[in-house]
């Protein structure tokens, strides 16, 4: 019998499993991929979720192999480009998914977890005999196909945007608006790139750019309509940008472009009885300001943190609990993130910050440092 099933070993189910194991809890993490295995994403850490990773003593096995990330440059429209470095001291890192995860899995299971890789997660185990719905564990695919039920007194979800645990009990969903997709690649032979990310805003787009260790450049674009060409979608993108298309004249795609999409879940809840919400899993609002990767972390963290309380014999219940340490941790970044989600969603919103960074490019070197939870000096 374990006392947590973490559903999803991404950087949130990792992190919560290690924390609860070292707390002295059975741990059973799961996943339905076979690590290492690619994710999509920007491949960057930004400050504020390096801190937490080099606090849990989670940094060291993979930091040694990352590049380091000296601040971010920022573009918008008419030629807008402010360069913002990261104060003295702070830096982020670059360091492609697959290597990432899989560090931080092999910490989940140095610090105790049982982690079961390849293993479906078809649905929560619900008790509805009670007022309201109680999840007492998972429904997993058997080797067979069957179905079979492992309980657990708490269960946490960490299985990503498309969470089968959290989607159909109507704690998350998919929004009308915004609806973007992005689709990633890696390059080789990108001019100008440096030890800065990028990120370069555009009437119904933005594309990020980074380094990542292998000397390859991952390119990341966002756009507001689905595609079913992502190298279509990737090469228009580029071409139709004066400040980035000579940069890639000479540049080669690596290997295929990935995309995923829609990207936006909002969570009405942190969980419910028998049940946290963690990562993508808990709301996701946009990869534009790189703090995926901190409230994954984070709230991993969280999670972890309610979950120990319940078993040290709190009295709230470990969901409310959940949602009262997630609100004091993250309410400035949520309202910052849905400020910056209607500026970019509107045509017009783009121009006037693009006025307002050249006119002021003080105001925006301010919001790439809380973007990147820059300590202020």
């Amino acid at each position: 019998m374990y006392d947590v099933i973490v559903c999803g070993a991404g950087p949130a189910g990792s992190v919560a499993a290690t924390v609860l194991a070292r707390g002295g809890a059975r741990v059973l993490l799961l996943d339905r991929a076979r690590f290492p295995r690619d994710k999509l994403c920007g491949d960057t850490v930004n400050p504020g979720a390096l801190a937490v990773l080099r606090r849990l003593g989670l940094a060291a096995a993979f930091e040694p192999s990352a590049l380091r990330i000296d601040g971010m440059i920022v573009t918008g429209e008419r030629g807008v480009r402010v360069r913002c470095a990261y104060a003295d001291g702070v830096h982020g890192l670059a360091i492609v998914r697959r290597e990432l995860d899989a560090a931080l899995v092999r910490g989940a299971v140095d610090a105790g977890a049982r982690f079961e890789e390849g293993v479906l997660v078809r649905a929560p185990l619900v008790d509805g005999r009670d007022a309201e719905p109680r999840v007492r564990g998972v429904i997993i695919a058997a080797r067979d196909g069957r179905d079979l039920r492992v309980p657990a007194p708490l269960v946490i979800a960490a299985d990503g945007r498309r969470s089968r645990i959290a989607l159909p009990l109507g704690l998350a969903r998919h929004p009308r608006r915004p609806r973007r997709w992005a689709i990633g690649a890696y390059f080789d032979g990108v001019a100008g790139v440096t030890s800065f990310g990028e990120m370069h805003v555009r009437r119904g787009r933005y594309v990020g750019i980074a380094p990542v260790p292998s000397g390859l450049t991952n390119l990341c674009v966002v756009l507001g309509r689905q595609q079913s060409e992502p190298h279509t979608a990737i090469a228009q993108a580029v071409a139709a940008d004066p400040q980035l298309r000579d940069r890639f004249a000479g540049a080669r795609m690596v290997g295929r472009p990935s995309i995923v999409g829609p990207l936006a879940v909002d969570a009405a809840t942190a969980g419910a009885h028998g049940l946290l919400l963690a990562g993508d899993a808990a709301g996701f609002i946009d990869p534009m300001t790189g703090d995926g990767l901190r409230f994954a972390v984070r709230g991993g963290e969280l999670a972890a943190e309610a979950a120990l309380g319940a078993f040290a014999g709190h009295s709230v219940p470990p969901h409310l609990r959940l949602a009262r340490a997630r609100r004091r941790e993250f309410i400035a970044k949520w309202r910052f993130n849905h400020a910056l989600r209607r500026i970019v969603g509107g045509g017009v919103g783009v121009e006037i910050a693009g006025v307002v960074a050249a006119a002021a490019p003080w105001m925006l070197r301010g919001t790439i440092a809380f973007a990147g939870d820059v300590p202020r000096s």
